[in-house]
């Protein structure tokens, strides 16, 4: 990175930086952890000299079990796309108007959580619903194993709630559709067979100025093989949404063959498999009380608000655990 000319291409300069942070992010706790066994036992050498020192071996010792336990977890984001970063798209599936608000509602709690995390998002597409909400969006999460953590939340969300867009106060169930692909580097070969894809141009709609809303410059490719479906409709360029699409169309090819893989391996060692796109995984409670409880680890929040301020950190260490048969602790 110190080269004069590193900068020179931002693509390949922008992947060596997230490798470097990736690195960090997994080097840095474990030379901590390493000194603070070192300054353990320093300490419990001195304690039996002086006693008063002894009252600060159990913090001590119960700070390392938890850098330990923070270094376990991080051991387990070991699959071969867990470093990228994560394309999540979020689509609003039954439930009327209140389907459209949840999904709105489920992309600010993604933006927050990777707000907390110092993750970089870029969103690439979006579709606003007439009445409220959205009908879709797309967007990018850049960051140190940013994919590995939210691989987990490809599936269902169901929130049950008192509507507001009905006057008559009834408890309506909505459902969102969560799907995350890795965004897989240029470096990287995806074997896919151009004339499988399906190349659909139409306008772009919603927000975006005259010029998005008066050429065709929005992007659909359709993988006929397997009927994925991904489409950019951001940029004002149809070249730029092109370039997109085939991007994201690469991330979902990918990790399709990830997921053949994992099956494999489940089916191998008789472990859990991974509950894929359209199983639902999270419920959301507002009504008759508030909580939040994963359908598969079993792991729970007592605070709705907490959660969709982007506090999801549990439910997502909780699936990493799950992957392997372990145990979760309780919120």
């Amino acid at each position: 990175m110190s080269a004069p000319d590193f900068w020179d291409n931002q693509e390949k300069a922008q992947e060596t930086v997230g490798q470097m942070k990736s690195l960090k992010s997994l080097v840095e706790p474990l030379d901590e952890c390493l000194s603070g066994i070192e300054d353990l036992d320093v300490m419990l050498e001195m304690a039996e000299e002086d006693k008063s020192l002894a009252d600060e071996v159990p913090g001590t010792l119960e700070k390392l079990e938890s850098d330990l336990e923070t270094l376990e977890l991080k051991a387990l984001l070991d699959g071969p796309y867990d470093n990228c970063g994560a394309i999540v798209t979020i689509n609003a599936r039954d439930g009327g108007t209140d389907a459209n608000d949840w999904a709105e509602m489920m992309l600010t709690m993604y933006g927050r959580w990777a707000d907390q995390n110092e993750y970089d998002v870029e969103l690439i597409d979006r579709t606003d619903n007439e009445e409220a909400g959205i009908n879709n969006a797309t967007f990018v999460v850049r960051g140190p194993m940013a994919y590995g953590y939210l691989k987990g939340e490809t599936g269902m969300h169901r929130l049950v709630r008192i509507s507001p867009f009905n006057s008559e106060g009834k408890r309506q169930t909505s459902f969102a559709a969560v799907d995350v692909s890795p965004e897989i580097p240029d470096s990287e070969e995806v074997d896919i067979d151009e004339d499988d894809v399906r190349v659909d141009t139409f306008r772009a709609s919603g927000a975006g100025g005259q010029h998005v809303n008066k050429t065709d410059s929005a992007i659909r490719l359709t993988h006929i093989p397997t009927g994925i479906v991904v489409q950019c409709q951001q940029e004002r360029s149809q070249h730029k949404n092109r370039a997109q699409a085939w991007k994201m169309l690469r991330s979902r090819i990918a990790r399709v063959e990830e997921e053949r893989r994992e099956s494999q391996q489940a089916e191998k060692y008789k472990t859990q498999a991974k509950v894929g796109f359209g199983s639902q995984i999270r419920n959301y409670f507002l009504h008759p009380d508030q909580r939040v409880k994963d359908a598969r680890t079993g792991y729970y929040m007592g605070s709705f608000h907490s959660v969709m301020n982007g506090d999801i950190q549990g439910f997502l260490d909780a699936y990493l655990r799950w992957r392997v048969g372990q145990e979760s602790p309780q919120n």
